[in-house]
């Protein structure tokens, strides 16, 4: 556990479900996809001016990226997304209702640009006000 988790807002994950979602995240931080990959060279070690979590986990789910002082969530969205459209919209509402704001990248954005879009999201961050 690092430092941050004593600070309030830094655990966000529904304690219910936090060991078997822990697992997963835990996979998926090994794993990440090379559109992730790519944008967390631009995004790691305040990059962009602000602390980014990834593969972190708010209430049951495990977003790409976050940025808990701004309650902004980064997603980096491949094809599988494309199948699971309803599926994204109630995560994002249920992700809005707890105060997070969603931002969705797809893959290709990433790929052709990855700086544009680490410059995209700074620019939000420095547009929201602290929580």
């Amino acid at each position: 556990m690092d430092s941050d988790n004593n600070k309030p807002g830094y655990i966000t994950a529904n304690p219910k479900n936090y060991l078997l979602i822990k697992e997963i995240r835990d996979g998926l931080k090994n794993n990440p996809t090379e559109a992730e990959k790519l944008l967390w060279l631009y995004l790691k070690n305040k990059k962009t001016g602000y602390k980014i979590r990834r593969q972190h986990i708010i209430d049951d789910f495990i977003v790409d990226f976050v940025c808990l002082n701004k309650k902004v969530v980064i997603e980096v969205d491949g094809k599988i997304h494309l199948n699971q459209k309803e599926y994204d919209e109630l995560r994002t509402a249920r992700l809005n209702e707890l105060e997070f704001k969603v931002i969705r990248f797809e893959n290709e954005e990433v790929f052709l640009n990855p700086e544009k879009v680490a410059n995209q999201l700074k620019l939000i961050l420095e547009s929201i006000q602290d929580v």
